[in-house]
């Protein structure tokens, strides 16, 4: 209804604008004067006309008064002016000094004349109609494709396409790729050495290490149509859907073809099947049946390339991964500090650096960070030297755009009370000496009781290279300093006066020696045995419910060497603590007065690390 009252004041305004231009057209012309033809016959009697024009059934009279009006006559159609005065007796000798015009209307002019006045209304009512209907037509549309993808195509003449160029790092990757593009762009090489190209390609990798980016890039090489999707776009609440909107992407691919397809997220789709939960006609599985058939019907060399990523691949439905469908897999690890180097280079483009500023350093200090965290923390560092007016990015924002991404923002409205400040500042002290002198434990860059986050301090230690494993000696070290502040707390104010602010401390130190007893065999009387297998079931990709592979004996027995571990870790902090109690008092005196104490300071407030 709304759209109707729209429309139709839309086409009200337009004829009143087209009305009123042709009344400002008139305007300054007089209308003639209507008369009876025994007046302009008197006229002509009495020697008063000028002129007549006889256009069809209409006179139009000019008087030799220039003051006059013109007059308008109407006679019968099909008489002539000269049939009319014989009529009226008028001789020929008063006709003689009249000037007398006859205008022949055109055949359009003639029937325009005769079918408008008809034809408008008509129009009119046309319109009206066409505008009520079309909302209608257009709720039709969107139901009759509603079993259509809606799969966004870029085509290679896009501007912004993606290239191998344009994606830093990921060199493995990369490799395994390019035989996808080289196939793509002469099929008939592999075809004559009788090599059949994968149907699928699998991408693996953590959040944000680059999937979506390395398909774009496959298809920009290959200078072919992207067809891009997410899994969750085929499930929709009507059963068959998802099947049909399959059949459809992969009709579209095959008429483009060469062409790539990219299902981003395919876990939403492609998870385990035999769930029982929704019986035969569980939408998601149709949807990944249908998947399954449609890859299996290309023909060898079709020119389609299906791509899928994904960071839940253990979760996948065995046929998914079988040889002729998704059969190689494309494992993206988190960036090293080459390819984080590399990655920041890429950002960096179009945003003015200060000469200070390394990215190799910056690499250096940014281990665990993905390509899209990488990408947001220079985005964040140029965010903050806008809001200081600052020409340039500095290492200051730089530095706090890291424990931005890392922690969040800082709390800097927080108003602490002077002992909630000094217990925060024993708190991290203790993570930050036990950190200091163990020498397992990665170095101690910053410290501060500035909150973050959730956090209300924080001790950042980060290691000086990547660290691919881990040995028992670590974990034993980073046990002991996460359970530092706890234990600085338990010596400085008593049993009686342990707050709730290690709880996330004590949390993290639980779930890193039941990891080393459970999953890394770490205990010399349990021996080298994983305990407690994770069985999912396959419903809002929760974990649920978990299986125990051990018995109550074991279990009693997982329990005394997590509390063991977690026991020798709090007795080494202790031993750590007491022996440099005057540097960690001096730290605290220092966080006090400054509340934020960088790696430089730090090493002259407490010494060097042995």
């Amino acid at each position: 209804m709304k759209n109707f009252i729209k429309n139709f004041g839309i086409i009200f305004l337009v004829l009143l604008l087209v009305a009123g231009l042709l009344s400002f057209a008139n305007i300054g012309k007089a209308p003639p004067e209507s008369v009876g033809i025994n007046k302009l016959v008197a006229e002509i009697e009495a020697g008063q006309v000028k002129s007549v024009d006889v256009s069809g059934d209409t006179l139009t009279v000019t008087l030799l008064d220039a003051n006059a009006k013109k007059q308008e006559i109407k006679k019968e159609f099909g008489q002539s002016f000269s049939e009319l005065m014989q009529n009226y007796q008028v001789t020929p000798e008063k006709l003689k000094n009249i000037e007398i015009n006859v205008i022949q209307e055109s055949g359009l002019t003639y029937w325009l004349s005769l079918l408008l006045p008809f034809l408008i209304p008509v129009v009119l009512v046309l319109v009206i109609i066409y505008f009520m209907t079309r909302q209608v037509q257009g709720a039709n549309n969107k139901a009759m494709g509603f079993g259509q993808s809606a799969a966004r195509q870029v085509k290679p003449e896009d501007k912004d396409k993606k290239t191998f160029k344009d994606v830093a790092g990921a060199k493995e990757a990369k490799e395994e790729l390019e035989e996808i593009v080289d196939f793509l762009k002469d099929p008939k090489k592999f075809a004559d050495m009788g090599a059949k190209i994968p149907k699928g390609v699998l991408l693996m990798g953590s959040p944000g290490t680059g999937k979506t980016l390395l398909a774009k890039a496959v298809a920009g090489e290959a200078n072919v149509p992207f067809f891009h999707i997410s899994g969750s776009e085929f499930v929709e609440m009507f059963v068959g859907v998802g099947a049909s909107r399959v059949r459809d992407l992969f009709t579209k691919a095959k008429k483009a073809a060469p062409a790539i397809v990219f299902i981003d997220e395919i876990d939403a789709v492609g998870r385990k099947r035999g769930a029982g939960l929704g019986g035969s006609h569980d939408e998601r599985e149709q949807t990944l049946n249908q998947i399954l058939v449609e890859m299996d019907g290309f023909e060898p060399n079709l020119g389609v390339i299906i791509v899928a990523a994904t960071n839940r691949p253990d979760v996948l439905d065995s046929a998914l991964l079988r040889p002729g469908r998704f059969d190689r897999r494309v494992v993206i690890d988190m960036p090293d500090i080459q390819d984080r180097e590399a990655i920041l280079t890429v950002h960096a483009v179009g945003k003015p650096l200060n000469k200070e500023v390394n990215l190799h350093k910056l690499a250096e200090r940014t281990p665990g960070f993905s390509g899209a965290d990488l990408a947001n923390l220079l985005n964040e560092a140029a965010i903050l030297a806008v809001r200081t007016n600052k020409k340039q990015i500095t290492e200051t924002e730089i530095l706090e755009s890291i424990e931005k991404v890392m922690l969040g923002p800082q709390k800097k409205s927080r108003v602490m009370t002077v002992k909630d400040k000094e217990m925060t500042a024993y708190h991290e002290a203790g993570h930050a000496i036990v950190g200091h002198f163990l020498k397992n434990c990665d170095p101690v860059r910053k410290v501060s009781i500035i909150g973050r986050g959730l956090a209300g301090g924080y001790t950042l230690s980060m290691p000086e290279e990547d660290v691919h494993y881990k040995t028992l000696a670590k974990f034993k070290d980073e046990l002991a300093m996460t359970l530092g502040g706890f234990v600085t707390e338990r010596l400085v104010y008593g049993n009686e006066m342990l707050s709730t602010g290690p709880a996330n401390d004590l949390k993290q130190a639980t779930a890193l020696a039941t990891s080393m007893v459970m999953r890394f065999g770490m205990s010399d009387i349990l021996g080298p045995r994983s305990y407690g297998e994770n069985q999912e079931l396959i419903f809002l990709a929760e974990e649920i419910h978990q299986h125990k592979n051990y018995s109550e004996k074991t279990a009693e027995v997982l329990d005394n060497e997590i509390d063991r571990l977690l026991e020798e870790g709090k007795k080494v902090a202790e031993q750590i603590i007491k022996e440099h109690r005057t540097q960690m008092d001096n730290l605290v005196k220092h966080l006090l007065e400054k509340e934020t104490v960088e790696q430089e300071e730090f090493i002259e407030v407490v010494g060097e690390r042995k």
